[in-house]
């Protein structure tokens, strides 16, 4: 098979970045894999595809940003998508020419707008797969109101959790989409996994207010309080640094608590640790997570929708926590910090039990789900089977919903706009 992965920026930092490189380099050990990048603004991409990939940018902004018809807006990327400022009349035609020109058998749009673009412009030879980062019920009322009247058009929609695949089957209608969770995969370790005696909690990710590093660092004072030779070390940069230093500077703790700034790649800072941490309120995955469970840590995290959950046995081989309850996180980091044996055989569990987020077995799942549709392609439309058993009752009613608080969305921005 041919396979072409379409995605926003290929040339920058994120998540949906790394596990597409990721599930890139896995399917080029047998197949022809490209990336499309819509979009490129600088010379090298920050993380290094593998050699069998092929990259190639859309829009190339260091030379293209004021393009008369890149100012003129998207007719295709829906408004409601967060992405749609960076879209235009450009993208839609240079998309557009490439999923109409595109010789692959399997095209996978890497976010919704991408998926839209999809839907709507590949020629139904392609096998239009549509991956979701996100979750249903973190889109917006608008966006996901176009989403159920476009993602019917697709072969096959995956989620990264299975709680979201059943999301999409109960609160939309897509006869004959295949709907499945395929997680994110994690690079088999490199270097020997972490063995519970550094004195140090690892955490990693954007510095934004969802993944509540605030919570973490106020935690954490109660867990150096008690045991001052212990550190928590976090990675990543983002728009919360200024404010979370602050914070380190008011409870004292800039001898405990340090902003590392961003690390790539992420496994030699792990192994250092002995626990890792993460304290989102919202995490549609949780990279991260399996990151440090690759890594021998055991992760204590907030139960928050829809990943944690998923991966983490909790008890087994790390720890939930009530979202928001910063006691019960400091407690429970404590734990871990006093009971040596407890923390190291919970790093074994990890190392053991994150081994099904390895490359393997997510790439046997994507090449067999890939192989179905592809046959179904060929042997006609009416190979894509009868639609599936949903209850269109309960999906209508999402989808009315969504409808009146669109609207009601819309009005109070008109009433807004004449008060002003």
């Amino acid at each position: 098979m041919k396979i072409s992965f379409l995605i926003h920026n290929a040339y920058g930092i994120g998540g949906t970045i790394t596990t597409t490189f990721n599930l890139a380099r896995s399917l080029a050990e047998r197949h022809e894999v490209e990336i499309v990048s819509t979009f490129r603004h600088r010379e090298r991409p920050a993380l290094t595809p593998d050699p069998r990939v092929r990259l190639r940018p859309l829009v190339d902004l260091r030379h293209e940003k004021d393009d008369p018809v890149q100012l003129l807006p998207s007719r295709v990327f829906p408004a409601a998508e967060r992405r749609y400022p960076q879209y235009s009349e450009l993208t839609d035609r240079r998309i557009g020419d490439f999923l109409r020109t595109t010789d692959a058998d399997v095209v996978v749009g890497t976010r919704p707008g991408l998926n839209v673009h999809l839907a709507l412009q590949a020629p139904r030879r392609i096998v239009r797969v549509g991956q979701e980062h996100l979750t249903l019920d973190h889109h917006s009322p608008r966006l996901r109101t176009v989403l159920r009247r476009v993602y019917p058009e697709l072969d096959v929609l995956t989620t990264v959790t299975e709680a979201d695949a059943a999301a999409y089957r109960r609160k939309t209608r897509l006869p004959g989409v295949r709907v499945e969770a395929l997680p994110n995969s994690v690079p088999d370790p490199v270097l020997p996994p972490a063995d519970g005696t550094g004195r140090l909690v690892v955490a990693a990710g954007r510095l934004v207010h969802v993944k509540r590093y605030d919570l973490l660092i106020r935690a954490f004072a109660t867990v150096a309080a008690a045991h001052p030779d212990w550190r928590l070390r976090v990675y990543g940069t983002g728009e919360e640094r200024d404010r979370l230093r602050a914070l380190i500077e008011e409870l004292g703790l800039y001898d405990h608590v340090f902003l590392m700034g961003a690390a790539i790649p992420m496994e030699a800072e792990w192994v250092k640790g002995s626990i890792g941490a993460v304290t989102s309120d919202f995490e549609p995955f949780g990279m991260t997570i399996v990151e440090a469970m690759r890594c021998g840590l055991p992760v204590v995290s907030t139960d928050c929708p829809y990943g944690p959950a998923e991966i983490i046995k909790d008890g087994e081989d790390g720890r939930l926590v009530p979202v928001g309850d910063r006691d019960a996180l400091a407690a429970t980091l404590l734990e871990l910090v006093r009971d040596d044996e407890t923390r190291r055989r919970m790093g074994r569990a990890a190392l053991a039990n994150s081994r099904r987020f390895a490359p393997g077995p997510v790439v046997e799942q994507a090449e067999r789900l890939f192989a179905d549709a592809l046959a179904a392609k060929t042997a006609g439309p009416d190979a894509r089977g009868p639609e599936p058993a949903d209850h269109p009752l309960v999906s209508r009613g999402h989808a009315a919903r969504d409808i009146a608080l669109t609207a009601a969305g819309a009005l109070l921005r008109t009433v807004r706009k004449v008060r002003r």
